[in-house]
């Protein structure tokens, strides 16, 4: 008998009565023999075969079975183990797996997206459909006209907001209650508010027109006309500006206005009298000095240049002027 024929230890009471040992199958009895179908006599039998039930197959006979198709079962079992098909074992491509690589549910393959992610992408849509407008927040008009804000509060919030806005730039008095009024603040409370600033010297109308004067002049060559203009817009009172304007006398605006032309001067050569002048007396026009003071400056500075003006055109075209 082959190795892989033989039974079990323990596996030979399981066989039925009349099987053999040595290659019989189902339905024999006895003595080893030809092989017969089940309920046929064997020759060389003393029994009577049994009818209406067929025998369980003894280890024997499976074994024999065995022979021919080994080797497709075993082909079969390995497809199953390592699923590596996709036609009908657990966890191939495309099928549903419970550890497949990538896979949560159902598996689409190598790299498919998990349910999960989808469905947190339609909860991020919906989140972003129902989003609510913020409501607005209550201006401080909306607040003192509802005393929301009023007595020793309101007072106190408007005192930091005048404080605040001094701490970015310094104001004039005017410039802080027009920009105080238009967030809402009543003037009856800005008033004594800024009364105690002006006296601790927080507020300084005369110091900061003094300041405005000095930058105005020395750093962009404006002359007392511009200046004064600029004050009168910051809300600084004539006296005022008046006094502080003193600081820049008549010399003082002349040798500023023949600086400007110098310079101007310089980045022009090369290019006609007549445009030469015209810009350069545009320029401290837009400046605040006089045409007559512009055209002077101009000549002057051209004929230190060594370039003579005709005399028919004394002024380069703005006699007029």
């Amino acid at each position: 008998m082959p190795e892989w024929a033989r039974p079990l230890p323990g596996e030979e009471g399981d066989a039925p009565a009349g099987a053999s040992g040595a290659g019989g199958t189902t339905g024999t009895s006895g003595s080893a023999g030809t092989p017969g179908a089940a309920g046929t006599p064997v020759a060389g039998s003393g029994a009577a075969p049994r009818t209406g039930r067929t025998a369980r197959p003894t280890a024997a006979a499976a074994g024999g079975r065995a022979t021919g198709g080994s080797s497709s079962l075993a082909r079969g079992s390995s497809r199953s183990r390592d699923g590596s098909n996709g036609s009908s074992g657990r966890g191939g491509f495309g099928q549903r797996s419970s550890s497949g690589f990538g896979s949560s549910g159902l598996s689409g393959g190598f790299g498919s997206t998990p349910s999960k992610r989808r469905a947190g992408g339609s909860r991020r849509k919906e989140y972003s459909g129902e989003r609510k407008e913020r409501t607005p927040r209550p201006t401080v008009a909306d607040r003192v006209e509802s005393d929301a804000l009023a007595g020793a509060e309101l007072t106190e919030h408007a005192r930091e907001a005048i404080l605040r806005t001094l701490t970015a730039a310094p104001k004039s008095r005017r410039q802080l209650m027009d920009a105080m009024t238009r967030k809402g603040y009543p003037p009856e409370v800005l008033e004594p508010i800024l009364d105690r600033f002006e006296e601790v010297g927080l507020v300084d109308d005369a110091e900061y027109a003094g300041m405005i004067v000095r930058t105005r002049h020395g750093e962009r060559g404006l002359s007392r006309r511009a200046i004064a203009q600029e004050l009168r817009r910051k809300g600084i009172d004539d006296d005022t500006a008046t006094g502080a304007l003193d600081q820049v006398d008549e010399d003082d605006e002349a040798e500023a206005a023949r600086d400007l032309v110098r310079r101007r001067l310089a980045r022009t050569t090369g290019l006609d009298r007549e445009v030469r002048t015209r810009r350069i007396v545009g320029m401290l026009a837009r400046k605040g000095y006089s045409p007559s003071l512009a055209l002077t400056l101009v000549r002057e500075e051209i004929a230190r240049e060594g370039e003579q003006p005709d005399d028919d055109e004394p002024f380069g075209g703005f006699d007029d002027l």
